[in-house]
This record gives C-alpha cells, sequence and structure tokens, in this order.
C-alpha cells in the first residue's frame, strides 16, 4: 500500500464517518438521559459500572477513567468501575463459563440505585444480556451504548443509545463521542 492509497482510504473513513454524523439526531434525547441518570446516581450515593467486550471493553475503561480521575478539570472523583478486570473476568469464566463474566461482577458490586452502562457494537453480547438481567434483578438503572440495530439488548434498558449503522469501527467512534460530551457535560456540573 502507497501512502496516497493510505490517503484515499483515509479520506473514505472521513467521509463516511461525516456522514453518519449526520445521521444522529437521535441520540440527543438517550444522551441527555444517560448524563442526568448518571449525575443523579452519584447525587443519591451511587455508582456507575461499564462493561464491554473486546474494543468496547476498552471503551469501557476509558469512559470510566473520564469519570473517576477527570476529564478536562479537576474535580471530585466519581464512581466509576469498568468490569474488566482480567483475574476476575478469567475466573468467571472458568468457575462459570463467559456467559456469566460480568453478572457475577454486578451481582457481587451493583446495589439498587446504581447504574450499569453495557458498551457493545452489535447488541447481541450473552454476556452483557446477563448483566442487564442481573442488574434489573437489583434495581439499579440500565443504559446500552449500541451499534447497528440494537440487536438483544435493544429495548432491554432504560437508556439506549443507538448508533444506525453496521461498520463496527465507526460505532465505536460514535460511542467515544457521547461519552465525552457526557463527560464533558458532567464536567461542567460537579464540583
Amino acid at each position: 500500500m502507497t501512502c496516497s492509497t493510505m490517503g484515499a482510504t483515509l479520506k473514505d473513513n472521513v467521509l463516511a464517518l461525516a456522514e453518519l454524523l449526520t445521521r444522529l439526531d437521535g441520540l440527543a434525547a438517550p444522551t441527555d438521559k444517560l448524563a442526568q441518570s448518571m449525575l443523579g446516581c452519584w447525587k443519591a450515593g451511587g455508582k456507575v459500572l461499564i462493561a464491554g467486550n473486546g474494543g468496547s471493553a476498552a471503551d469501557a475503561m476509558h469512559f470510566a477513567e473520564e469519570l473517576l480521575v477527570r476529564f478536562h478539570r479537576n474535580r471530585k472523583a466519581l464512581a466509576a468501575i469498568a468490569l474488566c478486570d482480567p483475574t476476575i473476568l478469567t475466573c468467571a469464566g472458568n468457575d462459570f463459563g463467559f456467559d456469566q463474566v460480568f453478572s457475577r461482577q454486578v451481582e457481587g458490586l451493583g446495589r439498587a440505585g446504581d447504574l450499569l452502562i453495557v458498551m457493545s457494537t452489535s447488541g447481541n453480547s450473552r454476556n452483557l444480556i446477563g448483566a442487564v438481567q442481573a442488574a434489573k434483578k437489583l434495581g439499579m438503572t440500565t443504559a446500552a451504548f449500541l451499534g447497528k440495530d440494537g440487536g438483544a439488548l435493544r429495548d432491554q434498558c432504560d437508556v439506549q443509545l443507538l448508533v444506525p449503522t453496521s461498520i463496527t469501527h465507526h460505532v465505536q467512534e460514535v460511542h467515544k463521542l457521547v461519552f465525552h460530551a457526557v463527560c464533558e457535560w458532567i464536567d461542567s456540573q460537579v464540583d
């Protein structure tokens, strides 16, 4: 591949993402609802748990650290945990099966009034579906960052942020834009 070929590929990807961004009006209301739910959770003394697989696991960790540590400015730490500890994941996977790696953590860490955010480009990950079911049993609020048609997780959560494309990396890019917008708003609301 030559530099000119790579430049064309980069331009094509940027143009495709730009076109997708023109179709995201439906994300405004659920983004606001998620941000308000998160703030309400922390004001009530709760915590936010975030889970995802693969690249979405990396996004879950990124989102959690922006909340717990800082985003743009120093402010109080906010209780946010990415459910991505490799020893817990492999232990739960070994002892209970991969489908329960997140639900087991939700059962142990979650409480009524907490908030679970799951991140999935397909919406069909059985371990995330199980985590949402466990959270609902505990009385937690649930939210899902989704792509494509939302998969099995669509309409299972209190808040759904659906990116309407089947291109996985564009779904993840928009998920980052959304959670960064949430972080920016939260920074403006918390001392």
